[in-house]
């Protein structure tokens, strides 16, 4: 099923689409739809999700540790984790401003998953089972100040640093299906999911043994190897099998 959340009359608003045409639906931790029955008509994609918080894995695919310059070290034995703000969060198809402090703006696109009820200290069978669905993310970020910063706020958590979409389906194996980015139409990064160091029921019940993950929160799963940097006018588009594509432009700070 494609859950898709869409402008209408001012905010956002979730439909179904698919064979059939859009109509609204209520799903736990999402805002509810309002009144029904005004004829307007819903508009453009946002980003589905509303999100309390957003959870990252860093270092979740061999490759990318190796070109990050971490090869010879141990593996990780748990899932590394930060947090992006939901300030964060871009919708499909956003012109994101290139960030004015940073000389080294990269592209990570990842698998993300969307989660569909309270999930706090479950095992990986049970995480599993509370997810909504899945959808596309770029995780943007700012190296230089991931490098240099105490922490990774800035690098990670800006404006805009996340844009998510272009909808979230439910019939996704996500342990078997293939992350792939574009920029300017080239394929810079492609990986199954399968070669995650840690699949998603183990993160989702990693991340529920000290936090609890809330309906309508966002888990973005690592990136593969051939992250880099972008530039004014690139336009970067993260395709995940069974979902879809999300694209977004890099434009110059007005």
């Amino acid at each position: 099923m494609r859950i898709v959340r869409r402008e209408f009359e001012g905010g956002g608003r979730w439909g179904v689409e698919g064979d059939g045409p859009w109509r609204p639906v209520t799903f736990p931790g999402l805002e509810p739809l309002g009144e029904e029955g005004t004829g307007a008509r819903p508009g453009r994609l946002l980003a589905p999700a509303t999100p309390s918080k957003i959870v990252c894995v860093g270092r979740n695919y061999r490759d990318h540790i190796r070109e990050m310059g971490h090869d010879g070290e141990p593996l990780p034995t748990e899932p590394g984790i930060f947090l992006k703000g939901p300030n964060a969060l871009a919708d499909p198809g956003a012109e994101i401003p290139y960030p004015p402090f940073t000389r080294s703006f990269h592209f990570e696109g990842e698998l993300a998953v969307v989660v569909g009820r309270p999930l706090r200290r479950v095992s990986e069978e049970e995480a599993l089972k509370g997810v909504l669905g899945y959808t596309a993310a770029l995780d943007l970020t700012a190296r230089d100040c991931q490098k240099n910063d105490l922490q990774w706020t800035r690098a990670k958590s800006s404006d805009l640093f996340c844009p998510l979409g272009p909808w979230i389906e439910t019939a996704v194996d996500p342990d078997h299906t293939v992350v792939r980015t574009r920029v300017n139409g080239e394929v810079r990064q492609e990986a199954s999911t399968e070669l995650m160091i840690f699949p998603v029921g183990r993160i989702l019940s990693h991340i529920s043994s000290f936090m609890t993950l809330e309906p309508g929160d966002v888990v973005l799963t690592g990136t593969p190897a051939g992250v880099g940097p972008l530039e004014v006018g690139d336009r970067v588009e993260v395709t995940v099998e069974g979902v879809g594509t999300l694209g977004v432009r890099i434009v110059a700070v007005s």
